[in-house]
């Protein structure tokens, strides 16, 4: 069967309803299998002024709430180690001196 579109009709879809595509579970780590520390971008001010704009949950939010945070290079994990006891990621340092930003020495 299909739609007056000419869409196949999904099992135990309302006529005329859009189906949005399942989106999958990001893929989780412990949070140092790779044993490195990651830099995770938590907002911006905008240079011709404004408010703060949140990116996302920050690493202290995370820590508490357990909630996931996501580096520059991409990895998704829930804080709970101490970064200053490991080497920062290759990835997310790339990415940040490519943007101009000043990293710590560490």
């Amino acid at each position: 069967m299909t739609t007056t579109s000419g869409s196949p009709v999904q099992p135990g879809a309302a006529p005329g309803a859009t189906l949005a595509p399942a989106r999958p579970t990001p893929d989780l780590d412990e949070g140092d299998h790779d044993r490195m520390a990651h830099i995770v971008l938590e907002g911006y001010t905008p240079k011709a002024g404004g408010e703060f704009v949140s990116l996302g949950p920050s690493v202290v939010e995370g820590m508490v709430n357990q909630t996931p945070v996501r580096a520059l290079c991409g990895k998704e994990w829930v804080p709970g180690r101490d970064p200053a006891r490991y080497g920062l990621c290759p990835t997310c340092k790339e990415i940040a001196e490519s943007m101009g930003w000043e990293l710590p020495v560490r």
